[in-house]
Parts: C-alpha cells; structure tokens; sequence
C-alpha cells in the first residue's frame, strides 16, 4: 500500500467521519491538505503542532484518494504530499494517537515503526 500521512486534531477527524469528508484548515487558505510521507511526519509534528494536544496522525492509502495528489516544495530531494480537495474517508486506513516525549517532542508512534 502506498501511504501518505496527515495530522489533525482528533475532534476534527471525528467531524470527518460523520460527513463522510475531511477538510482541512489549509484547503481553503491555501487550495490543497498538507500531507507527509512516513520519513517526514514527526518533523512536520514538531514544526506546526507544537505545544498542541489531542492529535492523530491519518495513515491514507493514495490509491483510494479521489481528489489529486502532488508532491511539491522548494527542495526537489524532500518533496511533500498535498492533497488538491476533499479527503475521502473511506481512503484513511486508520488513525493513530501522536504522543510527545518528556521534552514535549512528538515521538513516531509504535505502530509506525517498522
């Protein structure tokens, strides 16, 4: 399975799951959901959710995605996933809980590391 990965708050996936789709603050700021690969995600964690709570980590299988998916930034060696529109639900394989450390660093969760 191909995977990308997207962190959100957990009040906001469980909103998704009752609408059958997930938006993101930055579909409509920014016209696509910021998304990362498994080597990117707790770096992403600790730059833009510090000191946030209550956050879940979406594992997406990119085959199921029905809106576009590009992989964009300014360096071509570390390019990430942005979603261009809504999420599908039905393309989330699951949710895992993102804890942080005694530092208050989000840490991989155990059912990412291989």
């Amino acid at each position: 399975m191909n995977t990308i990965l997207h962190i959100t708050s957990r009040d906001r996936w469980e909103t998704a799951k009752n609408t059958g789709t997930y938006r993101s603050d930055s579909l409509l700021t920014e016209g696509f959901i910021h998304c990362s690969t498994l080597a990117q995600v707790i770096g992403s964690a600790n730059r833009f959710f510090q000191q946030q709570i209550d956050l879940v980590i979406l594992m997406i299988d990119v085959d199921r995605v029905t809106s576009e998916i590009k992989y964009e930034g300014a360096d071509p060696q570390n390019l990430f996933p942005h979603i261009y529109g809504t999420l599908n639900i039905d393309a989330v394989t699951q949710s895992i809980d993102i804890e942080t450390d005694s530092d208050g660093l989000f840490v991989m969760p155990k059912e990412l590391i291989s």
